[in-house]
Formats: structure tokens, sequence, C-alpha cells
């Protein structure tokens, strides 16, 4: 099993700066634009208002935020957990205009931080809560599978009884 990278002392400054320009990049995508009643919005849901770029230029973001993570030594199951709200929210917001408001509530890149914070600070509570995640996650993920393949077949079965 790979373990976690250790920060050594030397390497402190360096990882603290990576991740304020990782809270910085997030705050960009998911917070830095504020509305009126005090709500914020960031630059991903404006740029998933671009069809069919818009949505996959975020999901790049992301990705470039899941890849420091790794490289900051957060394990597979934290991973797994920050590509699964990745997926929910670039998959969702390809919904024309609904997508981009869930998009723009979801703040994907904001929970992956928090994720990432929250193993830093409790690595195995954290790793153990991931595990169960994406386990859940993993079961829902089949049973939409499953779902997606038994509509068309029952719909088809139902037509050739009617004739």
């Amino acid at each position: 099993m790979k373990t976690a990278t250790l920060i050594s002392a030397a390497d402190a400054p360096q990882t603290a700066e990576r991740l304020r320009r990782l809270r910085s990049l997030a705050w960009l995508l998911d917070n830095s634009i504020p509305l009126p009643g005090g709500y914020r919005i960031g630059l991903d849901p404006i740029i998933g208002l671009v069809p069919g770029l818009g949505d996959a230029i975020g999901a790049l973001f992301s990705a470039f935020i899941i890849n420091e993570a790794r490289s900051l030594g957060a394990p597979r199951s934290i991973l797994l957990r920050m590509l699964g709200n990745v997926a929910v929210e670039t998959l969702v917001g390809a919904i024309p205009f609904a997508g981009d408001l869930f998009d723009a509530a979801f703040k994907a890149n904001t929970r992956n931080l928090a994720l990432l914070a929250r193993y830093q600070l409790d690595p195995i509570g954290s790793r153990r809560g991931s595990r169960f995640f994406v386990a859940g996650f993993s079961l829902l993920l089949a049973l939409v599978v499953a779902f997606m393949i038994a509509v068309p077949i029952l719909v088809i079965v139902a037509i050739f009884k009617l004739f």
C-alpha cells in the first residue's frame, strides 16, 4: 500500500504556499463574485455558461486542484471523493441554465479544499470517512447504471407486448 508523502520541516513553507494558491484558485472559481443578498459565485458557473466548452474548462481547473492534492500526499480515497465532487458538478452543470445554477451552489472546488484540509488535520479519520463515501457512491453509480439499462429493456418489452 502506498503511504502518504511526509512533509519535512524544509518542505513546510513550500507546501503552505501551494495550499494558499489552491485556496485562492478555489475562491476565484467558486466565491469571488459577490451578489446582492450576500451570496457569492465564482468564475466557474460563468465559464459554464459557454455551451459545451465551459463545463470542460471548469473541470480542467478542478482537475488541477485534484492533481495538486495528489502531489501533496492525499490518499486515493480522498482523491476519489474529490473526483466525485467534480464529476457531479460537471455532469449536472452540463444541463442548460439549471446546471449552471447548480454549479454556482455546489462549489466542488471549495468542497475539495475542505476535504484536503480535513485530511491534513485528521489523516486516519478523514480517510475512513472517505472510504465509506466512495463505497456508497460506487453503489449508487451501479444502481444508476442498472436503472439506465433496465428502463429501455422494459420499454421494449412493453412495446412488443402491445403488438
